[in-house]
């Protein structure tokens, strides 16, 4: 590889959790405040993503929910952070059964949350950082509160009976024991609701309350498209486009292939390719991306697409790229445990099978337990939480965040079914506890409410963990989490390989190191490894045998103090390690 042109490195030793952690400062010429980003990329392709849930960010009112006066208070935090964008999780007017994706108005703001005002004056606070807004667009549902499906309801002939998917029953069998088809809810039990005054069932991928919209139906597309008009003519940067693999349902109604197991509720499990991931979903998304693409500032489309890489690549429209620019790699957030073999696997799938498009990493969402839960040991937690943040902000993805991640929060689920706010969580208990673990307030300090809040009570209560793990306590802490997280966005910035530059695996059959090169002409490579285990592993990084060429070696961060700053390619990972270092000529 060439050396790099005008740009200098510096090296500062400072003290880690676990050892020593290696900070870097950086000056280059070729470099902006925001960092490396090449003319003709769009802003979203190395961005990261940092998902708020409203109601838990800051509550600026008292009255223990949070809301958008209280996200823009903190916007200089972020700011501080390094993230791209803020993806809010609905913020409509809704009932609130699914805490905001049962939709009742696509236009307009919750009460709760506050007015258009404070929504226009988020977005433009945020510009003002270079921080985009993403709004979370419920495509697939409604609540059953909407005024389109109150009309759909009132009559079979009411011109918006077909705004929705409305059946008769099976002809073997009685109201309301004879649904048309076996399809089950994902929320539990059999998706079509027997509506007697009408004496049809319609069908609702989710929640009752949650009926589905007839994509079917042009006029359905257009009202929901001009809802995308409606934002952005008001200045949002993209959408995160929620259940979007389930807009349209098999026409023929033929009953899914039951298969072995049973879900959390009880029911038999299934193929739900009859219900989900259809191939007329992608002409929905080329049509919306051509509408987005008519708006400037590189408008920017999120999927909400849990599926294998082969069927993410359809999602960005393959090699066109005419659908999504992000559609959400969520396997990694499903392994669920330190499997080496699986990481490696997904990130050479996400390399090689996505048509050259921009991979999106998700680790942590507001519907998953957090990642410390679900990959921690109760022993190396805060070498794990170091080397999941590497191994999402290192690698070519762009990424995405969830509000806590960064400094360590952890999942505080009801201990009691009366406490539990979350309907899945009282239709499953006890195998399902629902998700108000993972939605609890943010820990800004050890004040009363964690400075979240001068209510006396929060919709949530807050974990115990919050006296000590908390936003003023790691600002104080050069070792905390936060600012590793802070200095792995900061070289993700600002180093040109980092930033830019391809992957290649490293050391494919060692069993228990994931390393890669991370490359690009004309700057020095960067070398990454991060040990799985809970044991030492001994590593000599084969650099060489990709063609990523280099004789000196130096570490710009480690979790671990025995990693000095002048290395060899040859060295000893302590538990759960993870090492990043500068190969040059």
């Amino acid at each position: 590889m060439h050396l790099i042109r005008s740009f200098t490195l510096s090296v500062l030793i400072i003290g880690c959790f676990s050892g020593t952690l290696v900070a870097q400062s950086y000056h280059a010429s070729t470099v902006s405040a925001r960092g490396t980003q090449a003319a003709s990329d769009p802003w979203w392709k190395h961005a990261v993503i940092y998902e708020i849930y409203p109601r838990s960010f800051q509550d600026s009112n008292g009255d223990g929910i949070g809301d958008l006066n209280g996200i823009t208070e903190r916007l200089d935090y972020l700011q501080t952070l390094g993230i791209d964008a803020i993806w809010l999780t609905p913020i409509n007017p809704s009932p609130q059964v699914d805490f905001g994706y049962d939709v009742t108005d696509y236009n307009a703001i919750d009460p709760a949350y506050g007015t258009l005002a404070d929504f226009d004056r988020l977005v433009a606070e945020a510009k003002k950082r270079d921080i985009h807004i993403l709004l979370d667009m419920v495509m697939n549902h409604t609540s059953n509160q909407h005024p389109w499906f109150i009309e759909s309801r009132s009559s079979t002939d009411n011109p918006k009976r077909d705004w929705y998917v409305w059946r008769g029953g099976k002809l073997d069998g009685t109201p309301p024991n004879n649904p048309p088809t076996n399809w089950i809810s994902s929320f539990g039990h059999n998706g079509w609701q027997w509506d007697p005054k009408t004496q049809q069932y319609y069908w609702h991928h989710f929640y009752i309350e949650q009926p589905d919209l007839n994509w079917e139906n042009p006029a359905v597309e257009k009202a929901v498209f001009d809802s995308f008009r409606f934002w952005m003519n008001r200045g949002v940067g993209g959408f995160r486009l929620d259940a979007v693999t389930a807009l349209f349902e098999d026409p023929q109604l033929r009953d899914a292939k039951l298969l072995p197991g049973h879900n959390s509720y009880g029911d038999q499990l299934q193929d739900n390719s009859y219900y989900s991931n259809l191939p007329r979903e992608h002409d929905v998304m080329r049509r919306l991306r051509r509408l987005t693409d008519t708006y400037p500032g590189d408008i920017v489309l999120v999927g909400e697409t849990r599926l294998p890489t082969e069927e993410l690549s359809r999602w960005y429209g393959g090699a066109k790229h005419d659908e999504l620019q992000l559609p959400m790699d969520l396997a990694f957030g499903f392994i669920d445990k330190m499997d080496l073999q699986q990481f490696r696997h997904l990130l050479s799938e996400a390399e090689f099978h996505l048509d050259g498009n921009q991979p999106l990493f998700v680790f942590n969402n507001h519907d998953r337990p957090r990642s410390l839960d679900r990959y921690g040991d109760g022993v190396h937690n805060p070498q794990i939480a170091r080397l999941l943040a590497a191994l999402l902000l290192t690698t070519k993805s762009a990424a995405m965040m969830y509000y806590g991640e960064e400094l360590g929060m952890v999942t505080t689920p009801p201990k009691r079914k009366e406490d539990v706010k979350d309907p899945i969580g009282r239709y499953g208990w006890p195998v399902q506890k629902g998700r108000d673990g993972e939605r609890t307030p943010m820990q800004w300090d050890a004040s009363t409410s964690a400075g979240f809040s001068q209510a006396a009570s929060t919709w949530l209560p807050l974990p115990p963990s919050y006296t000590t793990v908390n936003v003023a306590a790691a600002l104080k802490d050069p070792n905390s989490l936060l600012n590793w997280y802070k200095q792995l966005i900061a070289m993700r910035r600002t180093v040109p390989s980092i930033h830019r530059g391809d992957i290649t695996i490293l050391n494919a059959d060692h069993p228990a190191v994931l390393a890669y090169a991370r490359h690009i002409e004309g700057a020095p490579s960067t070398l990454v490894a991060m040990n799985f285990t809970a044991q030492p592993q001994s590593i000599t990084l084969d650099a060489a045998k990709h063609g990523v060429s280099g004789s000196h070696v130096k570490t710009l961060m480690s979790s671990a103090g025995e990693l000095k700053s002048n290395m060899s390619v040859s060295f000893t990972l302590p538990p759960f390690a993870t090492w990043i270092g500068s190969l040059t000529k």
